[in-house]
């Protein structure tokens, strides 16, 4: 009888779990029901999880409610159902999740989580300080220039034996960003640059991972769990330790007068508003921002590089009429520059179809409602996680002729000329979107246009050996390392 009466208060409570489940669903957009604590994750492929969406929206359609745990999710699916929050209506949607993997390693500070007006004073000032020390000016592009000279000399010093470029691509691209927020680059080798990259490396990794999902679904149960996790998150105050080096070393040779980089302009801005009780500048939001740039200005622009190359080797045409253009237009002996692209519409259309293939942020950074609002007819929520899913725009079957496969005349028109296309978004929209989109723009025309100047790409086990689907599919789209072999141009 015991027992029988258990089952029947256990069967209960789990009626009654569900029953507030699906009442909390009163006014939300359309969705599957899911179960109780799981919500709808058994009906997500944690391999990649964004095709489960897109499968899951030709049911109920572009806008949508899942539950990832307990966690209420609005999905937004295809281009014009994301313009029209993010950009459209941007006001609504410029909320940003908590994501507890980036909160752990930030401690919640920063530019990259922040919300309201921290949100709004840090971007302000990160904008207009980058574009003050060049960001996608001449200032910047001549950085970036010198860095490419540095990667080639590292390839010619190779002498034709395969390699995988990871970490010389990682170093060229993280020297930029050193350069903005530190004032200095590295040199390649430098055992602690090294390891300050293969620990960023790991930490995308993991993010990218199903174990890096469960962290951001289940942080409270992840914690206690043994695995991989621990040891990156040791790793990533690795990272915070070498910051908050640079950082005194700045303040024991500051000179308001003559700020030499970001980090000189944000104690410039401390020391100014020290006395005020509402400033957002301070060493906890300074520390974070460093990081936030520091990472992402390593990760994203490298990977996209390195994943330009094996779309190379796997397309070599592709590659011979990017070179053919560019010894028509540049020739061998000068160093590219921005205002080339004006004569390179096949390399510029190359570039970025590259980042539309790859989709390296499918899920973009989840947004976040701050408040209640309403949204083609339906009630969210304030405290709701909103997935732009910008996947299902970079893919989109009404907005490019063949989504699924490489092609570059996705960007040109019947003449050969560049054409744009809204729904390119590796980047997102809106006020959200990436504060150094200039910056990875300059980077990815820059670096590819001297590679290919200078060298051809190819693979010990040929062009069919390189495998384009990504290594790793969810937070973010890693591709596959490949040995390669650069071979010095005749």
């Amino acid at each position: 009888m015991e027992l029988c009466g258990s089952t029947l208060l256990l069967g209960f409570l789990l009626l009654l779990l569900w029953s507030l489940f699906v009442k909390k669903r009163a006014g939300l957009p359309p969705g599957p029901l899911g179960f109780p604590l799981l919500g709808n994750l058994p009906q997500v492929d944690k391999h990649v999880p964004f095709k489960s969406l897109l499968q899951l929206s030709k049911k109920y359609g572009p806008v949508m409610t899942l539950h990832l745990g307990w966690q209420r999710t609005v999905v937004l699916v295809g281009y014009e159902t994301v313009k029209e929050a993010l950009v459209d209506q941007g006001d609504d949607f410029t909320g940003r999740m908590q994501l507890p993997f980036l909160v752990k390693a930030t401690r919640g500070y920063g530019i990259g989580l922040s919300n309201g007006e921290r949100w709004r004073q840090l971007r302000r000032f990160t904008l207009t300080t980058l574009r003050d020390f060049g960001m996608g000016r001449k200032g910047m592009e001549a950085w970036i220039q010198e860095e490419s000279k540095h990667l080639l000399a590292r390839l010619h010093a190779q002498n034709g034996a395969p390699l995988d470029p990871s970490f010389l691509l990682s170093c060229s691209v993280s020297n930029v960003i050193c350069c903005l927020v530190f004032g200095r680059r590295y040199d390649y080798e430098d055992a602690d640059f090294l390891d300050l990259l293969a620990i960023i490396s790991q930490m995308i990794q993991l993010m990218a991972s199903p174990l890096g999902q469960m962290y951001n679904i289940f942080p409270w149960l992840t914690e206690r769990l043994p695995g991989r996790h621990h040891k990156v998150f040791a790793q990533i105050e690795v990272v915070r330790a070498f910051i908050q080096d640079k950082i005194q070393q700045h303040r024991n040779s500051f000179d308001p007068e003559v700020p030499r980089d970001y980090i000189d302009c944000f104690l410039k801005r401390i020391q100014e508003e020290k006395h005020l009780e509402s400033t957002e500048f301070f060493n906890e939001n300074l520390e974070a921002t460093v990081m936030n740039l520091f990472i992402a200005g390593t990760e994203t622009s490298s990977s996209t590089i390195r994943y330009a190359l094996s779309v190379f080797i796997k397309h070599p045409e592709v590659q011979e009429k990017m070179q053919q253009e560019i010894d028509a237009v540049i020739g061998r002996e000068r160093s590219v520059n921005m205002e080339d692209r004006k004569s390179m519409p096949y390399t510029d259309a190359v570039i970025h179809e590259v980042q539309r293939f790859l989709d390296i942020v499918p899920f973009s950074l989840p947004h976040y409602t701050l408040r209640d609002i309403t949204f083609r007819g339906y009630a969210i929520p304030k405290d709701t996680i909103i997935i732009p899913l910008l996947h299902s725009v970079l893919k989109d079957e009404t907005q490019w002729a063949n989504p699924g496969s490489f092609d570059p005349q996705h960007f040109l028109d019947h003449n050969g000329n560049f054409k744009k296309n809204a729904a390119f978004v590796p980047f997102s929209a809106g006020k959200r979107a990436c504060v150094g989109e200039s910056l990875a723009r300059m980077e990815l025309f820059v670096f590819l246009v001297s590679l290919l100047q200078h060298f051809s790409f190819s693979s010990p086990g040929g062009p069919d050996s390189v495998d384009l689907t990504p290594e790793y599919s969810s937070f973010a789209n890693m591709p596959r390392r490949h040995l390669l072999v650069a071979t010095p141009r005749q």
